[in-house]
């Protein structure tokens, strides 16, 4: 019963840059705003992020709870540092890039996204390697979107 508990809150964590996403996704005055933009040419249809970053937070939820349950004589400190880093990094860009229509500050955040992701897969690595290879798809994304937003800002 408790490696469930920790995998359910392994998941509610994972999902929370999500939940505050969703609160600043193009909707009303923010949608507006996006669909006015000039987009780069491998943009998706919008349904598709909403099928994709569900996966990728469960994705993560579940590499998070490899690393708790993991019996490692290493400390997991600075993973769980990491990863906290990661998502308060994560919930930020969708504040900056849909909440103000700040593009530029999104993607520098979105940059330091990318990079505390590397260092958090190098942590996980360390404590389970199942870990890190479920981090790519992540990962992989993340750069697809620092095309989307630097195309974003280049283009308007």
């Amino acid at each position: 019963m408790k490696k469930f508990l920790l995998f359910v809150l392994a998941i509610i964590i994972s999902f929370l840059p999500g939940v505050i996403g969703v609160l600043f996704s193009p909707d009303g005055a923010s949608d507006l705003w996006y669909n006015a933009l000039v987009k780069p040419a491998l943009t998706p249809a919008g349904w598709v992020f909403a099928v994709v970053w569900p996966i990728l937070y469960f994705i993560l939820g579940i590499a998070l709870y490899l690393v708790i349950v993991d019996k490692t004589r290493y400390s997991k400190a600075k993973s769980y540092t990491l990863f906290g880093v990661h998502i308060v990094l994560n919930a930020l860009w969708s504040y900056l890039f849909f909440g103000l229509n700040m593009v530029g500050p999104g993607l520098i955040v979105l940059v330091l996204l990318i990079a505390f992701t590397i260092w958090m897969m190098r942590a996980f690595y360390v404590i389970s390697r199942p870990a890190y290879y479920l981090v790519w798809p992540y990962l992989i994304w993340l750069l697809f979107a620092l095309y989307l937003n630097g195309g974003v800002l280049f283009l308007n």
